[in-house]
């Protein structure tokens, strides 16, 4: 029997959706938490102004180190390994070439399990997730999740944050933890299979 296949989003997803904040805060001297971010844009946090080009200057000169840094969601790791043999990993994010090494080498530090992983310099995921044929996604940002969910007539597994807490559709799925999203995923595979 073929394993249905996951398409799960790598940053804010599988990675702690405050694992940048600390990097940001440090680079100017601000002390944002999560909560503050109420879009999905670090910018939105902050108590004043900045230069957005500069922002994103130093952003893409540091992302190779965050990523490499970065910290695994809670429960993330033992819960992928769990479905290693019972389902595809397909991660799809919108990271660019420029950190695949970075990315891949994460991926085994961590050992965290794959079967592909596309980093696709873009936040429209869509085209990808239907050229792979994803059964259900995984997704921290709102306009994603309900486009997918929309598009591809499948279960999307959100994240919630701070920053993606407007409506959505039946078919996305608000989570708080890894926990919960296994919980789901194993209810709704069981109902799939009868």
């Amino acid at each position: 029997m073929k394993k249905p296949r996951f398409g799960i989003d790598i940053d804010g997803t599988v990675t702690c959706p405050s694992t940048l904040i600390p990097h940001i805060n440090k680079q100017y001297n601000v002390n944002i938490t999560l909560d503050d971010v109420c879009e999905y844009d670090f910018l939105s946090a902050f108590p004043h102004p900045v230069d957005r080009i500069a922002f994103n200057t130093w952003f893409k000169e540091n992302e190779p180190y965050m990523y490499e840094v970065s910290e695994a969601a809670k429960d993330a790791k033992d819960i992928l390994n769990a479905w290693r043999n019972n389902y595809e990993l397909y991660y799809i994010s919108a990271r660019g070439d420029n950190v695949a090494d970075i990315t891949l080498n994460w991926f085994n530090s961590q050992a965290i399990p794959y079967d592909h992983i596309e980093l696709i310099g873009s936040h429209d995921k869509l085209a990808v997730a239907k050229k792979h044929g994803v059964e259900a996604f995984f997704e921290d940002k709102h306009d994603n999740a309900v486009m997918l969910a929309e598009e591809l007539k499948i279960p999307v597994v959100l994240f919630d944050t701070p920053y993606n807490r407007l409506v959505v559709p039946d078919n996305v799925v608000r989570v708080y933890n890894w926990q919960e999203a296994n919980q789901f995923i194993t209810d709704y595979f069981k109902e799939q299979i009868r």
